[in-house]
């Protein structure tokens, strides 16, 4: 299993982001990366500078939104569409996605049905619940 480290992460946005900017060929998961960095403009500062954003911090405490994290966060959730896993995603998926009318704000719904997801994985030391986590978007999708 791949697991990149907090450094690794931010280098991966910052070079999609740097990669765009100087019209480049981007790999096939930089440009789901770099469609993501498009719709979120508010963070393309704190992709240009690749060392400022390995220094950056971005705690709670700090009362700032994790850009790298929310980005990670729409290329998972971009992932399980794709592949359809957990099973039923992305039926799920696009019964928010009409009845939001947007399949970004459908992303933002299903990154806290996943944020929950992972909270409770954590807190009761289970494996995350996919079927817990299916129902919790089909819920939202349903109003």
């Amino acid at each position: 299993m791949f697991t990149p480290s907090q450094h690794d992460v931010r280098r991966f946005f910052c070079e999609a982001y740097r990669k765009h900017r100087g019209q480049e060929i981007l790999s096939p998961i930089e440009a789901i990366a770099r469609d993501w960095i498009m719709q979120h403009p508010e963070y393309q500062d704190a992709l240009a500078d690749v060392e400022q954003a390995l220094g950056a911090d971005y705690s709670v405490e700090q009362g700032q939104t994790n850009p790298f994290l929310h980005l990670s966060m729409h290329l998972s959730i971009s992932e399980q569409i794709s592949i359809d896993q957990p099973p039923g995603i992305r039926a799920a998926f696009q019964q928010l996605a009409q009845r939001r009318g947007s399949e970004h704000d459908a992303h933002h719904e299903i990154m806290e049905c996943l944020g929950e997801m992972i909270w409770n994985a954590q807190r009761s030391g289970q494996p995350p619940d996919g079927a817990v986590y299916i129902d919790n978007i089909r819920r939202r999708a349903r109003g």
